[in-house]
C-alpha cells in the first residue's frame, strides 16, 4: 500500500481510505448495518492489508464501530476523519468533545464541517471555523476542513487558509458530482496546488461504476492531485479487491491479470 503526506496536515495516510458512510444519514450507513463486530472487524482487515485511513461521520453513527476498532491498534498508526453538522459554535464544540469520547480517544485526527453546498459558507461558518480552530489549540483535533457538496463551495475553499482537507465529489462519468469533470477537476488542481489535503469521494459513483472498478480508480489516481480515495466497503471480498487494485495502480506496478 502506497502512502503520502497528506496535504500541509502532518498526516500520512493510505492511498485507500475505507469509507463507513454508503447510503448514510440519519446515524446509519451500508457498514453499520454489519454491527460493531462486523464494522469493526472489516476495519481491521483494512488495516492488516496497510490501510491506515478510515472515514467517519456522526450522521453515519459509525462512531461506535471505529472505537471498538481502535482498541486494537496502535492509535497513532491510524488516522481518522469525523464530521459535524454542526454550524454553530457552541453546537461544534459540543460535538468535538462528544466525538472524543465516542470514538474513546485523546485527539481527532481530522474533523470537517459535513455536506457544504452554500458558496457564501466562509462567512456564513465563521463561527463554526473558529470553534474548530479553537479546538486544534487545544490540541484536541489535529486537521480542519470540510466535505464538499457544490461547486461553488469547492471554489470558495480557494481564498481560505483555514481549510486543510477537503473531500470532494470526483469520478470520470460525473455521476452525483458538483459538476462535470471538466468543471470539477481544474479547481481540484488550484487546491491542491497550494498544499490542501484533497481525498476522493463517489470515485465509484455511488455504485454505477462498480462494473470497472480498475478504470475508476485509475482515473482518479492518474489525475496526480488528490491525495487518496474512499470507498464504503460493506464485505472483506471488496475491500480485498480494493486493496488488490490500489496496490497494483501504485506507480511502478504490474496491472496483468487485474479488472474485469
Amino acid at each position: 500500500m502506497e502512502y503520502v503526506t497528506f496535504g500541509k496536515t502532518g498526516l500520512q495516510v493510505s492511498r485507500l481510505n475505507i469509507g463507513t458512510g454508503t447510503h448514510g444519514w440519519a446515524h446509519r450507513s451500508e457498514q453499520t448495518a454489519l454491527g460493531i463486530e462486523g464494522l469493526s472487524r472489516l476495519l481491521l482487515r483494512g488495516y492488516e492489508l496497510g490501510v491506515n485511513f478510515w472515514d467517519s461521520a456522526d450522521q453515519y453513527g459509525s462512531h461506535p464501530h471505529v472505537a471498538a476498532a481502535l482498541k486494537q491498534v496502535p492509535r497513532d498508526k491510524v488516522v481518522v476523519v469525523t464530521k459535524t453538522t454542526a454550524r454553530r459554535p457552541r453546537e461544534v464544540t459540543r460535538d468535538v468533545d462528544r466525538f472524543l469520547k465516542e470514538l474513546d480517544t485523546d485527539v481527532l485526527d481530522i474533523v470537517l464541517l459535513h455536506g457544504l453546498k452554500d458558496e457564501h459558507w466562509p462567512r456564513r461558518y465563521e463561527g463554526a471555523m473558529e470553534a474548530l480552530s479553537q479546538a486544534k489549540e487545544a490540541g484536541k483535533v489535529r486537521a480542519v476542513g470540510f466535505s464538499c457538496h457544490s461547486l461553488g463551495a469547492l471554489k470558495a475553499a480557494l481564498a481560505v487558509d483555514w481549510v486543510q482537507v477537503i473531500l470532494v465529489r470526483i469520478n470520470y462519468a460525473g455521476v452525483n458530482m458538483d459538476g462535470s469533470p471538466s468543471e470539477v477537476v481544474p479547481v481540484i488542481r488550484q487546491l491542491y496546488q497550494q498544499g490542501k489535503a484533497l481525498y476522493a469521494m463517489k470515485v465509484l459513483g455511488c455504485g454505477q461504476l462498480t462494473d470497472d472498478v480498475e478504470r475508476a480508480l485509475r482515473y482518479v489516481l492518474e489525475l496526480g492531485c488528490l491525495h487518496a480515495c474512499t470507498i464504503g466497503t460493506s464485505s472483506l471480498a471488496q475491500l480485498e479487491e480494493n486493496v488488490c487494485l490500489m496496490e497494483a495502480l501504485a506507480p511502478g506496478c504490474p496491472l496483468e491479470g487485474l479488472g474485469p
